[in-house]
């Protein structure tokens, strides 16, 4: 077994496991998906640590969200063999490479235009997947609706763009800054209407356009 089998085998046992990921299609997902392919060569050392993978080459921070959160919104978003999915801030694409082994279709878009077309190299063997270039709010309507889509990092903000994009009982889930502290949420349409529940308390980094505005204090 080479070294990167080893850790990625250790990360799904001792990082997604152990924060109750017990769904067998998410855990297989995570132990064929090499994630150190997804990691700039000079960070492959890093790909399996349990933190929030800067995979960046500019000045603006792209993160791989860390294993174990990444493992727990998927099981939660329980995606079907027939869902049709899209995968917001994808950065190089490892989590919509992981929901690609889960979905019929995959839709993946990344703000940071040369970002978006590494994570289309790193993304060229998986035939269900459409990588995008595109701001984190707008989402992509050409293929939508969607049954899930899943924020690979936090908001600040209603995302009502993305939401829009939702087939009616489909889901979006992401981390919420918008609470103290931060949490995992869920989000429902049913019936054109939007029902929120929260999952559990965690963080990520907020994505790109999707920030909080400041407000102005005089």
């Amino acid at each position: 077994m080479s070294g990167f089998s080893t850790a990625r085998l250790k990360m799904v046992d001792g990082q997604v496991r152990t924060n109750d990921v017990t769904d067998r299609r998410v855990l297989d997902a995570m132990l064929t998906v090499p994630r150190e392919a997804f990691v700039p060569a000079a960070r492959q050392a890093l790909a399996y640590l349990d933190v929030d993978l800067d995979v960046s080459e500019g000045d603006a921070k792209r993160f791989l969200i860390k294993p174990a959160l990444t493992g727990k919104l998927l099981q939660a978003a329980e995606i079907g063999e027939g869902d049709n999915v899209l995968v917001v801030g994808c950065a190089t694409g490892y989590l919509a490479a992981l929901a690609a082994k889960l979905a019929r279709q995959v839709t993946a878009t990344e703000c940071d235009s040369a970002l978006a077309a590494k994570a289309k190299d790193a993304l060229s063997g998986f035939a269900n997947v459409t990588c995008k270039a595109a701001a984190c709010t707008e989402g992509d309507a050409s293929a939508a609706p969607y049954d899930v889509i899943i924020l690979n990092g936090a908001t600040e903000v209603t995302p009502e763009g993305l939401l829009e994009q939702l087939r009616e009982g489909g889901h979006l889930l992401g981390v919420s800054a918008q609470s103290k502290p931060p949490r995992a949420m869920i989000v429902t349409r049913t019936h054109g209407e939007f029902g929120h529940r929260a999952l559990f308390d965690a963080a990520a980094p907020v994505l790109p356009g999707l920030e909080r505005t400041a407000s102005f204090v005089f």
